[in-house]
């Protein structure tokens, strides 16, 4: 209670940063969380493997009638057992499967951390589409008001005969047309809010400037790294069948307490107290090559996810490259959407004086409008994409996005 609360206080009080965000996410989402229960589970296989070396102790008790007995049967007999057992040598069984637990398990843990780093990047990809969308929404309500502004002159105009019906027509025209995109944004905007909603388990209002830094190193990812313990366990798998063509030596007592019913304390069949002491050997001779296939199954399925390493790890290195090329490529878009910015503002300040004191036409007007509002919204993108490319290069780095937010 006491951490969520801590959580919740930089949002109460300064809004949403994404570093918050994914903090947020990273704890609350109920696909990491169906992950971290899937560990825990194997953390408890670990467990009972290294249990498994322990003695295994066993009591019990029974009850046997027999009719028609004979001279030298009883026909009423309780037992209470203790039985003590442990495993001399099993070919390496033990040792085999309880590798193959901590490989699993290790796998595992590179799944949560793999689940929750991809859920992470879908988190950032969101949080900067959203950010792009709200700007995309300022830029044309800002556009709105300037047409708002026109057709209004436009019409004072028209009321004292010095403008076209034509000349409000059009003007009417355009301010719809900003009217239906600022709408459609608005439902985009709700999507990709119900989108960050589900992934970080809970609702999304208000949003802090946050930056990336740049990442230039590299390192294998966690889904590769859980590939590798999951080939290990396979193999592991395959050393336990093996195993089964061993010798294998059990060492067992057992003292076992009776009671009867009925008969003279001299009867013959009867005795209060027995320990017995039971050294077995087992190993098995035949079996039509089962163990010895289902070995060379699980082998060949090792071989088969090493194949899968081997691709996945190329994969990653491409994207990692293609990334950081990405932000090379973005930067450059950024330095050329500013200059677009400061000229298509600067423009846009000159024909609407000249529009309003009817020097340029209705089209000019229209023209340097949409001109300063794409340049508006392609700057503010261009940021926003730098942003997902650091963080994706984070990402086929294999880092961890969390350290590298600001």
């Amino acid at each position: 209670m006491k951490k969520a609360l801590l959580l919740l206080l930089p949002a109460l009080m300064f809004g949403e940063s994404l570093k918050y965000i994914l903090e947020y996410a990273s704890q609350n989402n109920n696909l990491l969380e169906a992950k971290k229960l899937t560990k825990s589970a194997k953390e408890h296989e670990v467990a009972s493997k290294k249990s498994d070396y322990f003695p295994k102790i066993d009591i019990g008790a029974s009850y046997q009638n027999s009719t028609d007995t004979t001279l030298f049967q009883i026909q009423d007999i309780y037992t209470f057992y203790g039985k003590v057992g442990v495993d001399i040598y099993d070919g390496g069984a033990k040792s085999a499967l309880l590798k193959r637990a901590k490989d699993e398990l290790g796998a595992a843990s590179y799944d949560v951390q793999e689940t929750k780093e991809a859920l992470l990047l879908n988190v950032v990809k969101d949080f900067y589409t959203l950010k792009t969308l709200q700007a995309r929404l300022s830029a044309l309500e800002d556009a709105k008001r300037s047409l708002w502004e026109q057709k209004e002159r436009v019409r004072s105009f028209y009321d004292a005969k010095m403008a076209t019906q034509d000349d409000v027509a059009r003007l009417q025209a355009s301010y719809d047309q900003k009217s239906y995109e600022i709408e459609s944004l608005h439902f985009e905007i709700l999507r990709v809010k119900k989108s960050l909603t589900l992934q970080v388990g809970r609702e999304i209002e208000d949003f802090e400037p946050s930056v990336f830094n740049e990442s230039i190193s590299y390192e294998p990812k966690s889904s590769l790294k859980s590939l590798e313990h999951k080939e290990s366990a396979l193999k592991s798998g395959a050393e336990a069948l093996e195993s089964v063509y061993a010798p294998n030596i059990k060492l067992e007592e057992r003292y076992t307490l009776y009671e009867y019913g009925d008969i003279a304390s001299n009867h013959p069949a009867k005795i209060d107290k027995q320990n017995v002491l039971m050294l077995n050997l087992n190993m098995r001779i035949f079996d039509n090559a089962t163990a010895k296939e289902a070995k060379e199954a699980l082998l060949l399925d090792a071989k088969a996810l090493n194949e899968e390493i081997k691709y996945h790890a190329k994969e990653q290195k491409m994207l990692y490259e293609l990334s950081i090329a990405r932000t090379a490529s973005l930067k450059s878009k950024i330095k050329s959407a500013k200059s677009a910015l400061v000229a298509a503002t600067s423009a846009f300040t000159t024909i609407n004086e000249k529009y309003s004191a009817g020097i340029v036409d209705y089209v000019v007007y229209l023209d340097a409008l949409s001109a300063k509002t794409d340049a508006l919204s392609l700057y503010e993108s261009s940021l926003c994409d730098l942003q997902i490319a650091y963080a994706t290069s984070c990402f086929y780095g294999g880092k961890k996005l969390q350290e590298c937010v600001e």
